[in-house]
Formats: C-alpha cells, sequence, structure tokens
C-alpha cells in the first residue's frame, strides 16, 4: 500500500510539474560588477559609456521587451487590438517563474496582458500572447527574431518567449548590451510603450491579483520611466533603464551582474553619467518669427488678418467689386460736374436778362 501510494504521488508530481522545471544545465556567466554596460543618448544614438558591450550574454526577462515591441507594432499596422480577447491556453497556465497564474478557463485583453508581462514579467501572460499572436510559441519566437534582425540585431538570437533558462533541448536566448540599446532606443520612440514599463503596480483579475514591478529604478530615480529587469541564475541579474530630464533621454545597460543591488546601483551611477555628459534640451514650444506668427483665429464678421501675413485670396477675389466702386464715384463725379455746368448756365443766362431789363428802363428814362 504505501508503495503504491509513493508511486501515485510521484506521478502526480511529474503531470503536475511546471514546464519550466526540466531545464538544461547552462553554466553561470555573471560576473562582479556586471559582464558587460552600455550608456547612450537616446536621441542620438550616440554611445556616451561602454564596458564589453559586444560580450553575449543571457538576457532573461529583458527579452520580453522585444515581445512588447512586436505587438505594439502589430496593434500599429491594425493587425491586432488592445481590447482584442486572449483565451489562456493549458500550456501558457502551466507557465512557471514570475507568473499571474493564469487559469485555461480565463481570458484577458492584450492590453492587460501586456501590464502582466511588463509589470509582474508574466512568463504565463507571455505564452498566452504569443499564442494567441502567432499560433504557438515557437511562432512568435519567429517574429521577434525577424523583428531583431530587421533593427540590426545582428548578435541575437531568441529561442523562448519569456526568457526563462532553456529545456532540455533548447538552446538559450542570446544578445548584447548595444543590440538591446537598439530595440530600447525603439521602444523609447513609442509613448504607448512607455505606459507599460513606467507602471509600478497595477491591479490583475479584478485587483484580485496586485502586480508589482521588479524595476526598483523607477522609485530610486528621477525621470526612470522604465525599462524591463532579468534574472536567472546562470544569466546573472540585467537591467535595461531609461530616464528623462530636461529635455534628454538616457538608456542604460547593465547585464550579468551577480548581485541584483549592485547592478541597480551601477546603473544609477552609469545613468547619472550619461546626463552629465549631454547638455539638457530644454523642451520649449517653438516660437515663430513676428512675420510669419499665425493670426489669432476671431469668430464673427469682424475678423482681420495681420499685415504681415500673405495676401488673402478671399481679399483678392474682391478685387473687381472694388474697380465697380471706383466706376461708380467716376459717374458720381461726372453727374455732378454736369449739374454744376447747368446750374452755371442757368444763373448766367438770369444774370444776362438782368442786364437787359435794367438798359431798357435806362432807354426809357432818357425819354422822360
Amino acid at each position: 500500500m504505501i508503495r503504491f501510494l509513493c508511486s501515485f504521488l510521484l506521478l502526480v508530481l511529474i503531470c503536475t510539474t511546471p514546464t519550466w522545471a526540466a531545464r538544461k544545465p547552462l553554466s553561470t556567466i555573471a560576473q562582479d560588477p556586471y559582464i558587460s554596460a552600455l550608456v547612450i543618448d537616446a536621441d542620438t544614438g550616440q554611445t556616451l559609456f561602454e564596458a564589453n558591450a559586444d560580450a553575449r550574454v543571457y538576457p532573461a526577462s529583458v527579452l520580453k521587451l522585444m515581445g512588447l515591441y512586436v505587438i505594439l507594432d502589430r496593434v500599429e499596422q491594425g493587425m491586432l487590438k488592445l481590447d482584442e480577447m486572449v483565451a489562456v491556453t493549458v500550456e501558457a497556465a502551466k507557465t512557471g517563474g514570475s507568473q499571474v497564474y493564469l487559469d485555461p478557463k480565463e481570458q484577458f485583453s492584450v492590453d492587460e496582458l501586456l501590464y502582466a508581462l511588463m509589470v509582474q514579467s508574466a512568463n504565463d501572460a507571455a505564452v498566452a500572447l504569443g499564442t494567441h499572436i502567432a499560433g504557438s510559441k515557437e511562432g512568435f519566437v519567429a517574429l521577434m527574431n525577424q523583428k531583431a534582425q530587421a533593427l540590426g540585431m545582428n548578435s541575437t538570437v531568441f529561442h523562448s518567449v519569456h526568457g526563462l533558462p532553456p529545456s532540455e533541448g533548447q538552446e538559450p536566448d542570446v544578445t548584447t548590451a548595444r543590440d538591446m540599446a537598439i530595440l530600447c532606443r525603439e521602444l523609447t520612440k513609442r509613448p504607448e510603450a512607455l505606459k507599460y514599463t513606467s507602471t509600478q503596480t497595477r491591479g490583475f483579475r479584478e485587483d484580485k491579483f496586485i502586480m508589482r514591478t521588479h524595476n526598483k529604478l523607477l522609485t530610486q530615480y528621477a525621470g526612470c520611466d522604465g525599462l524591463k529587469t532579468g534574472y536567472y541564475q546562470a544569466a546573472g541579474f540585467s537591467i535595461a533603464a531609461t530616464a528623462k530630464k530636461g529635455g534628454v533621454r538616457i538608456i542604460t545597460l547593465v547585464m550579468g551582474s551577480k548581485d541584483r543591488k549592485v547592478r541597480d546601483a551601477q546603473a544609477i551611477a552609469l545613468m547619472s553619467k550619461g546626463f552629465a555628459m549631454v547638455p539638457p534640451r530644454p523642451e520649449t514650444p517653438v516660437v515663430q518669427p513676428a512675420a510669419i506668427k499665425a493670426p489669432t483665429v476671431v469668430s464673427g464678421p469682424t475678423a482681420t488678418v495681420p499685415q504681415t501675413e500673405p495676401p488673402d485670396p478671399v481679399t483678392e477675389l474682391q478685387q473687381p467689386a472694388k474697380e465697380k466702386s471706383s466706376w461708380g464715384i467716376f459717374f458720381i463725379g461726372l453727374g455732378t460736374g454736369c449739374l454744376l455746368f447747368l446750374g452755371f448756365i442757368v444763373v448766367a443766362g438770369l444774370v444776362k436778362k438782368r442786364r437787359s431789363s435794367t438798359t431798357i428802363r435806362s432807354k426809357y428814362r432818357t425819354r422822360d
């Protein structure tokens, strides 16, 4: 009986073991303080600091940034909607590591699962999204690799949708700090991406489960609004961070650190180093010169156009009407002149008649 119970318990354990348990042995590559680091100006792409930036590393969950990029790209192209519902598969529900404990009976919108992907770093959300979009994890990994090649991430190869250690028979995900900086720069151009990466806490499943970010820099560094952390033992602690101050956005990569606190401290120091190297770019509105300043819009018939503006087409169309007014003035003047002339003739006639009468009266006086 005892043997039967032991066998039964072993069978249950085998059947219920998450799909991440059987992992391929992987040598630890983490170093102190890190394997590689890179700091760039997000606006210009200029490298401000680098240390072994082309070393190949395991990105762990940092690769979820590529999943975010692929999904937002499809939304932009109209191939996917954020309010589109995603059914949870059995495979997604069995995915271990960091998760939101999806159930095959559930379904969530793409938008909610993206928050789960970025805030909670949920591996089950990554599988659910990938399967919904590409039909399978493998299909979505292919999309991720296509995007990596299109962006010029030539030292990057993805083998998973979540960044977990490779399963038996799989290869690990591989990238470099320089390649990840390319991806991060593209994401910072999308405000909708930063909406997800800057969220610190968020309720999930009608707030029954509260998600909390793994990125401590969101609260420790002013202006930080992303992007993503990653960790498993062989890979070490990695972070892709970004912050914006004074119109300048800096992106910092610290990959493969042995200690989380060391990783974060290095990221903060390198971020500050980057800001110190780039002059502020004040985000002030562009003021147009007075000569071409747009007129203030005024409703009603009294609206006028400043003299510095180009001629109003409506005014030009009204020119013939002005010509007609000039001819009217001419004819009025001509009529007035004629009336004055006739008046002159009448007055002259009256004067002449009066003179004739005076002459006649004088004649008759002479005769008396």
